[in-house]
Parts: C-alpha cells; sequence; structure tokens
C-alpha cells in the first residue's frame, strides 16, 4: 500500500514564490542603501525628478489638449505643469545638489511632523485615560520634533541608514517565510488502491 499523496495547491507555491521574490528585492535595496548611501540617495532623487518631468509633461498635456474646463483651469495646468518641468530639470542639471536639498526638506517636514503630532496629543490629553503615557509621547515628540529641525540633515542621514538596516531585516524575514511556508492543512488524496 502506497503512503498518501499530498497536495500543495498552486496557491501556495504561488505565496512562497511572490513572498521569495520581494524579500530577495528588499534585502538588495537594504544592501544597497547600506553600502551606498549617497549614491542610492542621489537615484532616488533622480527617479524623483523623472516624476517631477512626466508630470509636469502631463499637467501641460491637460492645459493644452483638455477641452474642459475655463481658460484659468487650462492656464493653471499648463503653469502647473511648466512648473515641475523645471523643477525636474534643475535637479537633474546638480543632482548632488538636489539629493542634499531633499534630504533637508524631508528632514524639516519629518520634525515639524513630530512636533505638531506631540502638541495634538498634548491637546487630547484631556480625553485620554492614560494621561502619563500620552504625556510622555507628547513630550518625547516634540523633542524629537525639535531635535530633527536643529539638523535635518544628519536627521535624515541617520533616517536612511535605519530604512537600510529595516529593509535588511525584513528581507531576510520575507525570505525565510518562503523557504519554509508550509500549508497547515495539506490536503491528504485518498489512496487509489482502496
Amino acid at each position: 500500500m502506497a503512503p498518501p499523496l499530498t497536495a500543495e495547491p498552486g496557491f501556495l507555491r504561488s505565496v512562497r514564490i511572490f513572498l521569495g521574490i520581494a524579500g530577495a528585492i528588499t534585502l538588495v535595496a537594504g544592501l544597497v542603501l547600506l553600502i551606498w548611501p549617497q549614491k542610492s540617495a542621489v537615484i532616488v532623487t533622480g527617479i524623483f525628478a523623472s516624476y517631477l518631468i512626466v508630470s509636469g509633461l502631463v499637467y501641460l498635456g491637460l492645459g493644452i489638449f483638455s477641452g474642459k474646463g475655463g481658460g484659468w483651469v487650462r492656464a493653471g495646468h499648463i503653469a502647473l505643469g511648466l512648473l515641475f518641468i523645471a523643477a525636474g530639470v534643475i535637479a537633474f542639471a546638480n543632482l548632488g545638489a538636489a539629493t542634499v536639498t531633499l534630504a533637508i526638506v524631508v528632514g524639516i517636514f519629518i520634525g515639524v511632523s513630530w512636533i505638531a503630532d506631540g502638541v495634538v496629543a498634548l491637546s487630547l490629553m484631556g480625553h485620554d485615560a492614560s494621561k502619563v503615557w500620552t504625556l510622555l509621547y507628547a513630550l518625547l515628540g516634540i523633542v524629537a520634533g525639535i531635535a530633527v529641525l536643529l539638523s535635518p540633515l544628519y536627521a535624515a542621514a541617520v533616517l536612511w541608514i535605519i530604512l537600510g538596516i529595516s529593509l535588511v531585516a525584513l528581507g531576510v524575514v520575507q525570505l525565510v517565510r518562503a523557504f519554509t511556508l508550509k500549508d497547515t492543512e495539506a490536503t491528504l488524496l485518498p489512496d487509489p488502491a482502496v
């Protein structure tokens, strides 16, 4: 008598393949960020500059070829398109300076966001049952936001490295999941001899 056969559904195989590919891409992206932080930041800036140019062309097309909307709407689309294209071209003209500028802007945005989040948490403290944790969260957010605003470029660099480490860790875990994923309810096929 032959042992019962187990069937691995195609769905499970697809999930494993997806997890493996996603894990490998995540791992490689994290390694690239950690090994070449400046070059990878420049590549991200180049992608952003490309996005600006493509968006500008779309807005130009909307302004020129769209029959809908009044003259001001069309003029606004054209102006926005030209602005986006100019920003993308300027970024490509000096990707190094654009990368530093983008990092500073992102750092400032994060700092302001953390401060605003802390202030909002303070304003909701009267409605929260855990006042100590809310106060701690608010103070940490405000202090962290101020620290980031004092040196947004350094903060952006640190966050870039943390992002790289996180991507490497997530990629490794995803790959392990892909190789160890098993169907907990494997279906048993009946023995044809019975």
